[in-house]
């Protein structure tokens, strides 16, 4: 249920700010998913490392309690990451598998020391559905803002913890049936937490408000679909002055009004289990439509109501990305596809410019710093690509552990999650 332990008195408007106006100081923040503007990009000049292996260019390794899927966040020299922490079993008892402490871990970024894990909500065998073999109860990626902390754990709730590790408040009025277990982050626009609920009936877009967990605004996705379920992180954009919250779903993606729900444009397909987090560049919204005949939408954010007919610019069933994220910057979009396919495209136009194998399979979304692009797959081998118009394999990074999460930033340092452990990596 509801819980409201007090009221943070002031919110920063960091995160929304930074999504649309990217910093470029060095030590720059690694706050939310995709990182501080949400695509994938770092601005802060970091020299990020091009080689390493398990036993190269390695600060530390850290064996993480639980299971998780979340990707590192960091701010003032600690990182967050969730995770699923399984109950201890009592004697004679089946259902243990089913009962977690679903937590909040924090590390030490410069010695990689487990220095906190707080105890955010228990996830009991009455709400826990089953989840794929590819999923985790605690996927969804947290939010730092200022001195809080906001963590997600999908269909289970959500919560606000301080950086001193006090639950400020709790909601977990929001539960629904998945498929598939809990997967899309929130992102955090003017006060006010966003993201998907798209279940097995009812799909839905919902607003918290950021200072106590109170339902804002939802909107239902009014469209038959055979699949309801999906994933999306939904995407804060900027249209002609006017914020727009991007949010895919089944068969459908909705522009919305942040301040209140309302349906700015709407895009109808055929797809569901969409994952993908869309991304904006020169003037368009990329969007995946995930399963089963993945199309790449590039869409103009600039209509209103159903604009299917009228509004996207070009279609690409050409390897399109079911799982990992893209990234884009100087008129060119890059995706991998889930069997490892690299794919480079002109985002105007949608001609493809290169399409190669680079192998292994992928769930981790893209990170681009400065003219390097890196690929990190399921096997954990991470394929560092040139940025640009030719194909350049410059570095294969291989760890050889299972790794689902998407990369995170710290100072001059990759983080990288895998199924046991996190990693800080330095050139």
């Amino acid at each position: 249920m509801f819980t409201a332990v007090r009221t943070q008195l002031s919110l920063s408007a960091c995160i929304a700010i930074l999504s649309l106006t990217p910093c470029v100081h060095g030590n720059e923040a690694w706050p939310a998913f995709r990182g501080p503007g949400g695509d994938g990009i770092v601005r802060s000049g970091a020299k990020l490392p091009l080689q390493w292996s398990s036993e190269k260019n390695i600060d530390w390794r850290t064996e993480l309690p639980g299971k998780g899927w979340s990707s590192p966040v960091c701010d003032d020299g600690r990182i967050y990451v969730t995770t699923a922490i399984p109950a201890e079993p009592a004697v004679g008892s089946e259902d243990v598998a089913k009962e977690f402490s679903l937590s909040l871990l924090v590390i030490d970024a410069a010695s990689g020391e487990l220095l906190q894990t707080i105890p955010v909500m228990q996830q009991t065998k009455d709400r826990s559905p089953k989840i794929h073999s590819k999923n985790s109860h605690a996927s969804p990626t947290p939010i730092i803002d200022g001195d809080r902390i906001f963590v997600h754990f999908g269909y289970q709730g959500t919560a606000c913890v301080s950086k001193q590790g006090e639950i400020l408040w709790t909601n977990r009025d929001l539960y629904f049936s998945p498929q598939h277990g809990n997967g899309g982050t929130p992102i955090l626009v003017d006060n006010l937490l966003i993201f998907t609920c798209d279940g097995d009936k009812e799909p839905k877009i919902v607003a918290l408000h950021a200072d106590t967990g109170e339902l804002a605004w939802q909107t239902l996705r009014m469209i038959f679909s055979i699949r309801t379920f999906s994933f999306a992180t939904p995407t804060l954009i900027e249209v002609d002055g006017q914020k727009q919250v991007v949010a895919p779903g089944s068969d459908c993606v909705f522009g919305l009004d942040p301040k209140t729900g309302e349906t700015i444009w709407d895009v109808r397909y055929d797809g569901y289990s969409v994952i993908p987090k869309p991304i904006f560049h020169r003037g368009l919204v990329f969007v995946s439509t995930s399963y089963d005949s993945s199309k790449l939408l590039a869409i103009r954010p600039t209509g209103t109501g159903v604009v299917t007919d009228t509004h996207i610019q070009w279609r690409s069933n050409k390897s399109v990305s079911k799982t990992p994220s893209m990234v884009a910057a100087d008129g060119l979009i890059y995706w991998v596809s889930d069997d490892g396919i690299a794919m480079c495209a002109e985002a105007e136009t949608g001609e493809i410019v290169y399409r190669k194998r680079i192998g292994g399979n992928f769930s981790a979304s893209l990170l681009m710093s400065g003219d390097r692009i890196y690929f990190t797959s399921e096997e954990g081998v991470t394929t560092v690509v040139r940025a640009g118009r030719e194909f350049e394999v410059l570095a294969t990074n291989p760890i050889e552990e299972r790794t689902l999460a998407s990369l995170g930033v710290f100072e001059d340092s990759i983080l990288l999650r895998t199924a046991d452990a996190l990693y800080r990596i330095s050139q």
